[in-house]
């Protein structure tokens, strides 16, 4: 998942140029979209190339604090946008609630619901990461998305960027892995899940010029993990 902070159309043209290959989705970070121009005239772009685009959950989170839930569907129908973020990273939802939105969101669309908190002096023991992922998958999320901010140092990260490893391997005794997208900025980061779970872990809130380094980390072609895929008998 590339997280799209304000590109502009021609921006966005030279990113897909070199890098769709390698772009599962599309993600208009935090409230970008909102203040974008030519924003219709980009999402026609990304839909030329099949991928799908999503606003990030802060802007679901500014509605939903002003009661405008039903007026973010219908924006999110106006612009033609069908996977949809759910996140209280920057509000408090009761999760009940939280999980009732997801609910009704998928009667519109694809699911994507964030669990952790944007707020550093917030932290979720393990069971609890688990019990909200369990939930919000069950209600009816595709994915549910490991918080980490842009910057990559909060949720499942400590605020130096390095990885909260017990937590994550203690999320991964309860949830699939291949339900997750682990938000991981950092190049770090990136090889961390990389060498945990494989060259097809999902991985969020890539930069759009990140796209291409991250996919040669991935097959072994970036001296961090050239020995990783190798036969150990030749190497």
């Amino acid at each position: 998942m590339v997280m799209d902070k304000g590109l502009s159309v021609n921006e966005a043209k030279n990113f897909l140029s070199v890098s769709y290959p390698h772009v599962d989705i599309i993600k208009l970070g935090f409230g970008t979209s909102y203040v974008t121009p030519n924003l219709r005239e980009k999402l026609d772009l990304y839909r030329t190339y099949d991928l799908p685009i999503y606003f990030g959950g802060t802007l679901f989170e500014a509605f939903l604090i002003r009661n405008q839930f039903d007026d973010y569907i219908q924006i999110c129908k106006d612009y033609g946008i069908d996977y949809v973020e759910v996140s209280d990273g920057s509000i408090t939802i009761p999760h009940a609630e939280k999980c009732g939105y997801i609910e009704k969101l998928t009667k519109h669309g694809t699911v994507l619901s964030e669990v952790g908190s944007k707020d550093a002096a917030h932290i979720i023991p393990p069971y609890k990461w688990i019990e909200l992922m369990k939930a919000e998958l069950n209600a009816g999320s595709t994915y549910v998305i490991a918080e980490a901010r842009e910057a990559g140092n909060v949720g499942i990260y400590r605020g130096s960027g390095e990885v909260r490893e017990g937590l994550v391997q203690e999320i991964l005794t309860q949830i699939p892995g291949e339900k997750i997208i682990w938000e991981a900025p950092q190049k770090a980061q990136q090889l961390y899940f990389i060498e945990l779970l494989g060259c097809n872990v999902n991985l969020g809130n890539i930069a759009p010029t990140e796209v291409i380094p991250l996919e040669a980390m991935r097959i072994g072609l970036r001296g961090d993990t050239f020995s990783l895929f190798l036969d150990k008998k030749e190497a």
